[in-house]
């Protein structure tokens, strides 16, 4: 074990950045977490073990790799920044539990990946990750879209998207991202992270999301999944309009469609002129799949 402090302290990230010329790149969204306390409480957050798999995404300089590689049995870092490879390969040469690849994770075949490249693929199988703002979204629903049955994903983003992850129906934050999380998963946020804990700082605070698997089957299931995600962002489509207004499209200026629409909403005791952020997980399955029995989806 390196007799070096770690990774993740101010000093020494400062020394590694200097070390190797690395300067944090925008394109990439790097912004390097400095904080020692946050980096050992993601770790806690996930619940991690020696008994699991750890895929981290954007490990950056190597300070939650680091602390990963101390808790978890085995630990495979995608980093796409091919400047960090050398970097990583030194700082983490005193874990043997680690491997970093080259690799986009949206790119990435993950089912093989897993296969490949953990000793016992068997083993529960976590993801945790520092996401790169601009593109938090599309990678959190790469995860729940693969076949793979992940055992927990805790990821930092920015605060703003960890309040509609976890919005409750009938606040501003709640919307179609909220719905697909919800659909596939459970999710908290665990603590918040100040934009200061960074170098460089980002303009904006972050947040601890960690979703679990749902312990309560859902009562209806879509007819489809993919069609009932794109209903659910149209209905979501013109947030201060009633639900009636975001569903008229599908009638058209057909007078006999509208009275579909309207004898549906008046079965499921929905209001016309309620708005789609008041409307559960559940209620958007239903409507969506009784819209479909009418041949109006």
């Amino acid at each position: 074990m390196s007799s070096n402090p770690e990774i993740g302290s101010l000093n020494r990230t400062r020394a590694i950045m200097k070390k190797y010329g690395i300067h944090a790149k925008k394109g990439f969204g790097q912004n390097f977490l400095t904080d020692l306390n946050v980096l050992k409480n993601i770790v806690k957050a996930a619940a991690i073990t020696k008994e699991d798999n750890v895929i981290e995404i954007g490990p950056g300089l190597g300070a939650l790799t680091e602390q990963l590689a101390q808790a978890a049995g085995q630990v495979v870092a995608l980093e796409i920044d091919t400047d960090l490879l050398p970097v990583l390969d030194e700082v983490l040469s005193p874990y043997d539990n680690v491997k970093v690849l080259n690799q986009d994770v949206l790119k990435a075949d993950l089912p093989a990946l897993i296969q490949e490249q953990f000793a016992d693929p068997n083993r529960p199988i976590k993801v945790v990750a520092n996401l790169p703002y601009y593109i938090t979204s599309p990678i959190l629903m790469g995860l729940l879209e693969s076949p793979v049955a992940w055992s927990a994903i805790c990821v930092m983003m920015q605060k703003e998207v960890a309040q509609r992850l976890t919005a409750q129906p009938g606040t501003k934050e709640y919307g179609s991202l909220t719905l697909a999380i919800e659909y596939r998963m459970q999710a908290r946020i665990a603590f918040g992270v100040s934009r200061h804990a960074f170098v460089p700082a980002p303009n904006v605070d972050s947040a601890i999301v960690v979703l679990t698997p749902r312990t309560q089957p859902l009562a209806a299931k879509p007819y489809d999944e993919g069609k009932f995600f794109g209903f659910v962002k149209n209905c979501f489509a013109h947030r201060r309009k009633s639900l009636w207004n975001n569903l008229k499209p599908l009638a058209g200026k057909n007078a006999d469609k509208q009275a579909i629409i309207q004898n549906v909403l008046a079965e499921l005791s929905i209001s016309p002129q309620i708005r789609p952020e008041k409307l559960t997980l559940e209620q958007f399955i239903t409507l969506a799949n009784q819209l479909h029995a009418q041949k109006l989806l």
